[in-house]
C-alpha cells in the first residue's frame, strides 16, 4: 500500500490517540506488526510548540519511517505553518485531524467540529496541501461519518478533499455526536471508498482479527486503523496479520514475552517522560496490560501508590513472574477481565 510516493509495510495502522500513541507506544506497535503509526495530535497554536507536552509529542528520535504527524486547528494559515514546522522536524506525512470528538477540541471548532463548516474545512486542507507539496510530503486526513445522525457528509467531503490533494482518507464509523457510544457503522466508509480513488482506511470497533477481515470485506477499504483495542494488547497487529494471511488464529503471546515487552516499553516511557511524569503516565499502560489477568486489579491498586520508576518496574516484573507460574500464555481475548470502572473510563479515549 502507498501514501503518495511512500510505500507502507502492510495495511494495519495504529490510530493517533491523545496521551497514548507517543513514540514508545508507536514503536512497540510497529515491532508487533503494525505497518504505520500516526503521532498524537499536535496543535497548530505556535505559542504551544515549545511546551514540554508538545515537544514530547513531536519527538521521533530513533523511530522508523515513515514519520507521520497529525496536526489540528481551525485557522488555515496556522495549520499551514504547523505543517511547515513539523516537516522541518522530520515529518514525512502530515495528517489533518477532523475526527477527534473531544469537547475540549470541538468546543474550539477543531477536530470533527470542522465537518460542520465545509468551506473552512476545505480551506484548511488546501492550505496544508499547498504547504507540504514543495517538500513532496503527502497529506492525509482522518474524519468521522459526519457531525450528527442528520448531518453525515463524509462522502461529499471526501470528494472535496481528494480534489484538493489529500492522498489518503481515514474514516471512523461514528458521528461526532456519538463519541465512542453505540456501534460503529461501515456503510458510510464503503460509500467513501466508492466515491474516491485515493486509499481509504476503516476505523472503529476493530477489536479482533475476525472483525478486521469483516470490516475490510464490508467496506472495500485499503487498510484498517486500530486504536483502543491495541491498548494493553499491542500484539493485536500481528494477530490480525496472521489471520488475514492464513485464516487461522495465532496463539496468545507467552507471558514471558509480554513481561519482556512491558519492561522495555516502560523503560522507553520513563526515558521520554522522566521520573515524575513517567511513573504516573505509565500507570494507564500497565493497567491495560493487566486486564483479564488474575490479581490484576489488586496489583494495579498497589502499583498506583508507587512514585518511583525503579520500584514500579520491579513490581511489574515480579507480578508477571508470578503470572508465569500460573499460566504459560496470556488469556485469550474476551476472557473475563479484572477491570475497574476507572480503567474502563481511561480506556475510552481514541
Amino acid at each position: 500500500m502507498q501514501i503518495g510516493p511512500i510505500a507502507l509495510e502492510n495495511r494495519l495502522f495504529v490510530a493517533p490517540m491523545a496521551g497514548v500513541t507517543d513514540r514508545p507506544f508507536r514503536m512497540l506497535c510497529r515491532t508487533l506488526g503494525a505497518g504505520y503509526a500516526v503521532s498524537e495530535m499536535v496543535t497548530s497554536r505556535k505559542e504551544l510548540w515549545n511546551t514540554l507536552k508538545t515537544s514530547r509529542r513531536a519527538n521521533h528520535d530513533g523511530e522508523p519511517g515513515p514519520i507521520a504527524v497529525q496536526i489540528a486547528g481551525t485557522d488555515a494559515a496556522m495549520m499551514a505553518e504547523a505543517a511547515h514546522y513539523n516537516i522541518d522536524r522530520g515529518a514525512q506525512i502530515i495528517d489533518i485531524n477532523m475526527g477527534c470528538p473531544a469537547k475540549k477540541v470541538c468546543n474550539k471548532w477543531a477536530g470533527s467540529a470542522l465537518m460542520r463548516d465545509e468551506p473552512l474545512a476545505l480551506q484548511i486542507v488546501q492550505a496544508v496541501v499547498d504547504a507540504a507539496a514543495p517538500h513532496s510530503v503527502p497529506v492525509t486526513l482522518k474524519m468521522r461519518t459526519g457531525w450528527s445522525q442528520d448531518h453525515r457528509n463524509a462522502v461529499k467531503l471526501a470528494r472535496d478533499f481528494e480534489a484538493a490533494g489529500v492522498q489518503m482518507l481515514t474514516v471512523h464509523g461514528r458521528t461526532r455526536e456519538q463519541g465512542y457510544k453505540g456501534a460503529a457503522e461501515y456503510d458510510t466508509i464503503a460509500a467513501v471508498k466508492a466515491a474516491v480513488r485515493v486509499p481509504v482506511v476503516a476505523n472503529g470497533d476493530i477489536t479482533s482479527p475476525q472483525k478486521a477481515r469483516e470490516v475490510l470485506a464490508l467496506t472495500g477499504a485499503d487498510a484498517v486503523m486500530i486504536g483502543r483495542a491495541a491498548q494493553g494488547r499491542p500484539w493485536i497487529f500481528r494477530e490480525i496479520a496472521h489471520f488475514l494471511a492464513t485464516g487461522t488464529e495465532l496463539a496468545p503471546p507467552l507471558v514471558a514475552e509480554v513481561r519482556r515487552l512491558m519492561l522495555e516499553h516502560l523503560e522507553a516511557h520513563y526515558a521520554l517522560y522522566g521520573e515524575f511524569s513517567g511513573v504516573r503516565t505509565a500507570r494507564k499502560h500497565i493497567g491495560w496490560y493487566l486486564r483479564s489477568l488474575p490479581g490484576g486489579e489488586a496489583f494495579r491498586a498497589q502499583m498506583n501508590t508507587l512514585d518511583d520508576c525503579a520500584l514500579q518496574l520491579r513490581a511489574v516484573a515480579d507480578f508477571f513472574d508470578g503470572i508465569a507460574v500460573l499460566m504459560d500464555r496470556m488469556p485469550s481475548p474476551g476472557a473475563d477481565a479484572d477491570l475497574s470502572p476507572e480503567m474502563e473510563a481511561a480506556a475510552a479515549a481514541e
